[in-house]
């Protein structure tokens, strides 16, 4: 291992030529406005735009939260609202407290919202509009403002909503429009609030309201969006600036005064999908502000409505909206504001806004739900929305491990305490409940990322139980491996992979994803055993390193692929079926990317042996050893000519996070400037300051994480002690560790805004020569300065064997570029 103190010298070579066409970048670059100025404290909230990604399947949530926040209040609409609000021009239908952020499929959370009305025509409470599908009402599109703890949008009916949270409450601020009137009459504002959820799940729910102070409170049982199981919420509304005229509650399209509360359920004897428009509301005299407004305060709980007041009452004690408002932007600056940004002469500011937007949505999910777990009693921090830990170990856990080392560890933490109570790590939860598992046990990915970054600086954090939990995972199968665990272990621990149409009595879960579930279980194993060689369990870290070498088993050397007109692709050798007699089933290589059936191999009864991905894809997932890869696809020079073709030919689709890491495998051939051109190919093509500004779903940030460690040109290998080394967009950038106080600086020397000195010449950390194309987590922690020489063509630097990051068959298992 090179040593940061005694560096390797080495022999420069001449410079070879790569290809550096980068018209999409340079057009951008050119067109856009240059800033200079550095970017650190209040002012870089600035540069975060929510927005992006609300709209054309981003499902980006765009309204107030905290940094991990539980109340993430919001606009909802009829279109697509799996965030909340999108910028489709759909009507708003209500103003909700609980949100996700980025998921595919159905929405979630958007529990009880409340809609705000100027009065009810002719003065007649009938006349208002209560069900969702009739208040429906669209929004002054220019209206739309969203920025770190603040969103607010203005109804056609010309009410303007603004909103602002604690942890657990959301604060809105509704102004109405002056002394509206009809004929000679003053009408009277009223704010419903509604037993509905973003996705129609509700199975039972309650709601009273109180007719003097016009509080409204209530209790709802829902499903979840992506799993199994049921989850109730409760909810305590509060109103400040206008005395309460009358109160009520409605059912269907109709309102009364009386009763003051009223319960439904689902209709059993029908089995209608339909949910039976309910909820309660108040109405108010005029408000007596010169603003004309009416705040309503809206805690939220799992464990009680008297908890949900608590939350409320405690964090918000004075509806004073821009002391909140305040708050929840200090919020952001202590999370966001570790990082500095120097971007340098001519940098666009569109750019800037790409990276720290991308930073913003890496710090919304998993959430803090501490204190609202109702289903066991612990001291331990509890988090939520890990949604899934499938798309998130390959990015945002190691950004967040990054930025807030202080929350990875909480939600460390969680995920043994659930370990502990439910016999399981989590693959997927939502909303208390268990979410479906889409490959491996992917959480064991995260808690060995975790411990070779951070196990000193992990207070807290039982790692014994850690690695009993990662075990667990590796040697039982749950009676539902649908939901936890892994299914067919019998045939891994014998056959070696993962057979199509299993014979596996042991567990329930969909028999398909054989290909996939292979090279996933083959990297969960490599991860326990990195966690069991450094705990001294030497039996055990043998045992897990060997069984991480069968996704070997599943790779047929003979198998050719050829585009859907017959065109031979020129490349042999690819992940296919294999049957438990052990011969081979078949499944066209590009099936299930872009070019055929992108769409046809999901968590459903045919999903076919890959999953959101093709037989192309998955063959290149060896994280931990590239190396043996790289030979078996037929030498360097081979694997990158078909990595280029993977990126080039349309089989990728970056929008799924299974296309990070290929992004990045050129450096293990020897060859990390194109790893550098890559980057610069997808952003800001793909990632970008448009409404649509992402490729695919944001998948709880992972899109933001992606794209904001690819700018600070340091990308994981997760669940390595591995980040891989390219040329950042920006001059400079300094990370300051929320525990060590240590500052990580990376500086590039001969940077250009136009991107035309892209490739990296030479090294120097802490001003000695460095030659190796990656680095440790130890330069987070502990701090130093990488500085990186930039010109115009691929140089020698980081080619080398003894510069390329490790493999498990060099010998090398990643445990820090400063020794072991």
């Amino acid at each position: 291992m090179q040593d940061r103190f005694h560096p390797q010298t080495r022999k420069e070579t001449p410079t070879m030529p790569l290809y550096t066409t980068l018209t999409t970048l340079l057009t951008l670059t050119l067109t856009l406005t240059p800033s200079t100025l550095g970017q650190s404290g209040p002012n870089i909230l600035s540069f975060v735009d929510p927005l992006i990604g609300t709209v054309n399947g981003g499902h980006v949530f765009p309204g107030a939260t905290l940094p991990f926040g539980m109340a993430k209040a919001v606009a909802d609409v009829n279109g697509e609202n799996q965030g909340g609000f999108a910028s489709d021009g759909s009507n708003v239908t209500g103003f909700s407290h609980m949100h996700d952020s980025g998921t595919g499929g159905s929405p979630s959370l958007g529990n009880f919202p409340l809609f705000p009305q100027t009065g009810c025509p002719g003065d007649i409470l009938d006349n208002c509009l209560f069900p969702e599908e009739n208040r429906a009402t669209p929004y002054i599109n220019s209206s739309v403002q969203a920025s770190p703890g603040y969103f607010a949008i203005e109804l056609a009916t010309n009410i303007k909503a603004e909103m602002t949270v604690t942890n657990h409450t959301a604060l809105y601020r509704f102004s109405f429009p002056n002394t509206p009137t009809e004929g000679n009459a003053t009408l009277s504002p009223l704010i419903l609030a509604d037993l509905i959820d973003l996705p129609h799940s509700r199975i039972n729910g309650s709601v009273s309201v109180d007719a003097n102070t016009g509080r409204i409170s209530g209790t709802g049982s829902f499903n979840p969006s992506f799993g199994i199981g049921s989850y109730t919420l409760h909810f305590c509304a509060d109103f400040h600036g206008a005395a309460v005229r009358d109160t009520g509650v409605f059912m269907n399209n109709r309102a009364g005064t009386e009763p003051k509360n009223l319960s439904v359920v689902q209709d059993g004897v029908n089995n209608s999908p339909e949910i039976l428009p309910a909820g309660a509301w108040t109405r108010f005299h005029a408000p007596n502000g010169s603003d004309n407004a009416i705040l309503a305060r809206v805690g939220v709980s799992f464990i009680s409505v008297d908890q949900a007041c608590h939350n409320a009452e405690s964090e918000i004690p004075g509806f004073d909206f821009e002391a909140v408002h305040t708050a929840a932007r200090e919020a952001w600056t202590d999370t966001l504001g570790v990082v500095e940004v120097t971007p340098g002469p001519g940098v666009n500011s569109s750019l800037q806004t790409v990276f720290w937007s991308g930073l913003y949505r890496a710090s919304l999910s998993p959430q803090d739900y501490t204190g609202e777990n109702p289903l066991w009693n612990s001291t331990e921090p509890y988090y939520d929305s890990f949604y899934c830990i499938w798309d998130s170990f390959r990015s945002i856990h190691t950004m967040i491990t990054i930025l807030d080392p202080v929350s990875q560890v909480r939600m460390l933490r969680s995920l043994i305490d659930i370990y502990r109570h439910e016999g399981w790590l989590p693959d997927c939860r939502m909303s208390l409940c268990k979410g479906f598992t889409q490959g491996g046990s992917n959480a064991d990915i995260v808690l060995a990322d975790s411990y070779l970054k951070i196990k000193s600086i992990s207070d807290g954090v039982n790692w014994t139980t850690a690695y009993e939990a990662v075990v667990h995972d590796a040697e039982v199968e749950p009676e539902n491996w649908s939901v936890q665990g892994r299914g067919g272990l019998h045939s891994w621990k014998n056959l070696h992979y993962i057979p199509t149409d299993d014979y596996d009595p042991y567990g329930v879960g969909p028999f398909t994803r054989s290909i996939s579930r292979t090279v996933e279980y083959a990297y969960d194993d490599f991860c326990i055993a990195e966690m069991a060689h450094d705990l001294g369990h030497a039996a055990d870290a043998h045992k897990y390193y060997s069984r991480s070498t069968y996704w070997h088993n599943m790779f047929l050397p003979s198998q050719t692929s050829s585009l859907h007109n017959n065109t031979d692709t020129g490349f042999t050798g690819f992940l296919q079926p294999r049957f438990p007699n052990t011969t081979w089933g078949y499944q066209n290589p590009i099936f299930c990317s872009p070019l055929l059936n992108f769409t046809s191999c999901y968590l459903n009864p045919d999903g076919h042996e890959t999953y959101e991905g093709s037989a192309w894809l998955y063959t290149t997932f060896v994280p931990h050893d590239m190396a043996t890869l790289i030979t078996t696809l037929g030498g360097p020079e081979t694997f990158v000519t078909r990595l280029d073709y993977l990126h080039e030919s349309g089989l990728l689709y970056i929008g799924d996070e299974q296309a990070f890491l290929p992004v990045y495998q050129y450096h293990y051939a020897g060859r990390p400037a194109k790893s550098a051109l890559r980057a610069h190919t997808y952003i800001p093509a793909l990632f970008n300051t448009t409404r649509v500004g992402i490729p695919g779903n944001d998948d709880s940030g992972a899109m933001g994480s992606f794209v904001a460690l690819a700018m600070l040109g340091l990308f994981p290998n997760p669940g390595q002690d591995v980040y891989l080394i390219t040329p950042p967009f920006f001059q400079e950038w300094r990370i300051t560790n929320k525990v060590t106080g240590k500052v990580a600086v990376v500086r590039n020397l001969n940077f250009d805004a136009r991107y035309e000195n892209l490739f990296i010449q030479s090294a120097r950390l802490d001003g000695e020569v460095y030659t190796r194309n990656w680095i440790g987590h130890d330069f987070f922690l502990y701090g130093g300065v990488l500085e990186l020489v930039l010109g115009r063509n691929e140089s020698s630097w980081g080619t080398r064997a003894e510069d390329l990051p490790p493999s498990l068959s060099t010998g090398e298992r990643g445990m820090g570029v400063y020794g072991w």
